[in-house]
């Protein structure tokens, strides 16, 4: 059974404060669904800013995630000695990951220093390249399993084995939306689910509200990426009698069963739904963009996404997820050079732009930028099972991989931590997937010790009982 919020430090807030009316809300067995529908184009509690612990230097993040996992040796993180070593066993015990591998496999790309902070960046970026002064890359992550569904979950909540809220679902929640016509939390993906489907973007024990909208972004015509969201049949006035009978029913049903979560979940899934009308259209039409715009960030729907995440925190949303696309586009068992050159260049141009953009605008700095996979791949050849069939591509590694943020606090032109000679295993400044997501909660104002959820007869937190926030990547 869900017992009621106690805030954002784990203390019972008092009526009057946002927290505070939503927990009186809740225990009057009413809560937000509720809600006439004047004062919820006023002031719904989802739509008002809490009050984080301390002045954070971030009110957004996008979450950039190449799912599949991108390569370390072959993006940011160059090996010379792997070079060396080409066709070689590694001087040491290849790691054990999900398949068996052989020999070091050279990355294929050239690598080049950027920028006044000279961090290399693998040809596969030509664009992004341009930008790493304005980017912290951060060597030295691990995660616990080379596996796709539970990397991807410990990625996205912190738990890689249980029901835990995703990043998203725990932000708006400790913040609130800015729009009230948009939801808070929007995951954008073309043409399907990536693997673990809704589940990366859940809101669990959370009060359903939190859950991130998917929306199919390989879809270009902006009033058929979110299904049924005008009728054509009946006006606005006519649409407004028919949502107050449908509250008056859902209200007198929600009485007689107080406390239910996915009821009220509902209710409110109907009232965003209506709300969105006015402002979801308008948002996701990207041809409403200067010429210049559009070209800044180029074709495809990796980049049209990268430019819908930009409109949609200008607009007050506050936290946005671009996945490349359904299954795992970045997973290259087989050919790194082909495969990894082709994922690079959908999503190249559209990353650099998103950096200018943002900056330009001066949202950058209270954007934070996220991009990264669900773990690293191997720098060894992978076999088949028997040991046999050599590829020229890359397993699944957990033990040691890269990843880039921007904007919101973040020192740009700073490498963190190091993995081995190989770019096996993270050996430097170890950073772990709680750590980074203690750090980009502090960068958002939250003391992510603080920031708990009591739910059966437990206080969570998105970093469960670890995590360190890294100083060294914050300006």
């Amino acid at each position: 059974m869900k017992v009621p919020s106690l805030g954002l430090s784990g203390q019972a807030e008092e009526p009057g404060t946002p927290c505070g009316r939503r927990q009186f809300l809740s225990r009057s067995g009413m809560g937000m669904g509720t809600l006439a529908l004047a004062g919820l184009l006023q002031d719904s509690g989802f739509a008002t800013e809490h009050r984080p612990h301390f002045m954070g230097r971030a009110k957004h993040v996008i979450h950039v995630f190449l799912n599949g996992g991108m390569s370390q040796v072959d993006t940011f993180d160059p090996k010379p000695e792997l070079t060396r070593r080409g066709g070689q066993m590694l001087p040491m015990t290849n790691l054990a990951t999900e398949r068996k591998t052989g020999v070091a496999l050279p990355s294929p790309f050239k690598f080049a220093q950027h920028g006044e902070s000279g961090i290399p960046v693998s040809e596969i970026f030509p664009h992004l390249s341009k930008c790493v002064d304005d980017m912290a890359v951060i060597r030295s992550m691990y995660a616990e399993l080379p596996n796709h569904e539970m990397s991807l979950m410990l990625m996205n909540s912190g738990d890689q084995r249980l029901v835990r809220p995703s990043f998203g679902s725990w932000l708006t929640w400790g913040m609130g939306s800015e729009n009230q016509n948009l939801p808070g939390f929007v995951a954008l993906c073309p043409g399907g689910l990536p693997v673990g489907g809704a589940g990366n973007w859940r809101s669990a024990f959370l009060p359903g509200v939190y859950q991130g909208t998917l929306v199919d972004t390989s879809k270009t015509d902006p009033s058929k990426l979110i299904d049924d969201i005008h009728n054509d049949r009946l006006s606005t006035a006519q649409q407004l009698r028919q949502f107050e009978l449908l509250k008056h029913v859902n209200n007198q049903h929600l009485q007689q069963r107080p406390g239910e979560a996915e009821l009220e979940a509902r209710i409110q899934s109907f009232e965003m739904a209506f709300r969105m009308q006015t402002e979801a259209t308008e948002a996701f039409d990207v041809s409403q963009e200067p010429e210049h715009i559009l070209k800044l960030y180029g074709d495809g729907p990796q980049n049209r996404q990268l430019l819908l995440a930009r409109r949609l925190v200008e607009r007050g949303v506050r936290f946005v997820q671009t996945w490349h696309g359904n299954m795992q586009p970045w997973d290259s068992h087989s050919n790194i050079n082909g495969e990894h050159r082709r994922v690079a260049s959908e999503c190249d141009q559209g990353l650099a732009a998103l950096i200018i953009d943002l900056k330009q605008r001066g949202l950058l700095e209270e954007t934070l930028i996220l991009c990264t996979g669900e773990f690293g791949r191997t720098p060894s050849v992978e076999m088949g099972q028997n040991g046999s069939g050599a590829s020229q591509g890359r397993d699944h590694n957990h033990w040691g991989f890269s990843l880039w943020m921007a904007g919101g606090g973040i020192k740009g032109g700073t490498i963190h931590g190091a993995t081995d000679d190989f770019g096996f295993q993270a050996v430097e400044n170890r950073v772990s997937v709680h750590d980074l997501h203690a750090t980009m909660l502090h960068l958002l104002g939250f003391d992510h010790e603080r920031l708990t959820y009591r739910y059966a007869g437990r206080d969570f937190r998105l970093t469960d009982v670890h995590g360190q926030v890294v100083q060294e990547v914050i300006s």
